[in-house]
């Protein structure tokens, strides 16, 4: 193998970069990046950059001696592997580029609104320094969409003085990510904050000076910012043979249906064995951890990526953690202390812990994950008691009290 392109220019990208360099490959080696910026941390964006606590989330990166050719501003617009070798070519805005292994690290881009008013979307650096400047204290902003970015987005606004309306198509926030019992627990922390969330409302369209709502509602903003979710970028790909369904079609390690070609972060839809199903998890601690496995397999070396799913959001002064995949829990158990804003939801199967979330409360978040990457059995009473600690609920193992009382002088 003479020359790998890396096509995307963010976290997972620059990662898949390094690990090549890191496990032994010498030839050439190029990223190709759709954006004009070097690679940045997106996890600010809509929390830093938008409260103006930093401006550059610039990945630190010595391209000296990575031995990488930067190829930014450069967009993908198609993919032609050859018929009877490996390799093929990557069509780009400025011209064609031969391959000899290839990674997909192409992300993500926001879902967007019908209707022909302006709308703020997240996603990059010039998205969130753009929305930053709009909002000023006083101002109307309108919210669309009460996921893990409207809560961010609505978190700095509130905290700038702005008028913030959240609008949620589902009767709870989050709902999608936790469902609607756990989403509703959220709730509250919106008026705490000053902000109007308003669940079970649908958007027609963005128009100018506000929001078009499907039963002729018109709600006024100043700022309109749109929160309803991603779809991978793969369009590109259309016509290459590659599988594409909701992302790149990929195996346990992370290869296509051509051995040279493997893919990584928010478009690579991944084979998990772990939960007998196809992921696709469109959050930072993927796009950190996969591209070692994606070098390996395109290295020709065996490797497998079948992690427990972590995200994390900081909104409303909390620190919100989650863990896990709880489509086949048949239960919730929520840990909650008296008196305490931190609290716990737990998803189990049988005795198994399927997925966590933590609100403030790091030790469970840190037990939780282990218990479910071990598959550990649990008693359930002991999960529900908060001020038990979560590894001591493993059945067969007596309470950490128990386990350290020792008889005097021994």
């Amino acid at each position: 193998m003479k020359h790998v392109i890396v096509v995307g220019g963010g976290l997972a990208g620059l990662r898949s970069a390094e690990a090549l360099r890191a496990q032994g490959y010498d030839g050439e080696l190029t990223l190709v990046g759709a954006e004009p910026h070097a690679p940045y941390d997106r996890p600010p964006l809509s929390k830093d950059v938008l409260a103006g606590e930093c401006d550059d989330t610039t990945l630190p990166a010595d391209w000296q001696q990575l031995g990488c050719e930067r190829r930014l501003g450069l967009r993908a617009e198609g993919l032609r592997p050859h018929d009877e070798k490996p390799g093929g070519v990557l069509e780009t805005d400025a011209g064609p580029l031969d391959f000899d292994g290839l990674v997909v690290a192409t992300g993500a881009t926001p879902v967007r609104l019908p209707g022909e008013g302006f709308q703020h979307v997240v996603r990059t650096v010039d998205d969130a320094r753009g929305l930053r400047i709009q909002l000023r204290e006083g101002a109307r902003v309108v919210i669309v969409g009460a996921g893990w970015i409207g809560a961010e987005v609505a978190t700095a606004a509130a905290a700038k003085g702005c008028r913030v309306t959240v609008l949620e198509a589902a009767a709870t926030p989050l709902a999608a990510a936790l469902g609607p019992q756990a989403g509703a627990l959220t709730a509250g922390w919106y008026a705490e904050a000053g902000v109007a969330l308003r669940c079970g409302v649908r958007v027609a369209s963005v128009e100018r000076g506000g929001v078009a709502l499907a039963d002729g509602e018109f709600v006024p903003g100043d700022a309109v910012v749109s929160g309803v979710g991603v779809r991978p970028e793969v369009g590109w790909l259309a016509g290459s043979g590659i599988e594409v369904g909701r992302g790149v079609v990929v195996d346990s390690s992370l290869r296509t249906g051509r051995p040279e070609i493997v893919a990584v972060g928010d478009c690579a839809a991944w084979w998990s064995r772990r939960y007998g199903r196809r992921l696709l998890v469109e959050h930072w601690d993927s796009a950190l951890n996969a591209p070692a496995v994606a070098a390996s397999s395109l290295l020709g070396k065996e490797a497998s990526y079948d992690p427990v799913p972590y995200f994390w959001s900081e909104q409303f002064g909390r620190m919100v953690q989650y863990a896990g995949h709880p489509a086949a829990a048949d239960r919730l158990l929520l840990r909650r202390p008296p008196g305490d804003r931190g609290w716990s939801a737990l998803w189990l199967r049988g005795n198994r812990l399927e997925a966590v979330l933590t609100i403030d409360r790091p030790r469970d978040m840190v037990q939780g994950r282990r218990l479910i990457a071990e598959a550990t059995a649990l008693d359930s009473n002991l999960m529900a008691d908060p001020n038990v600690p979560l590894r001591d609920a493993a059945r067969h193992r007596p309470p950490r009290a128990a386990r350290t009382s020792r008889a005097p002088g021994t």
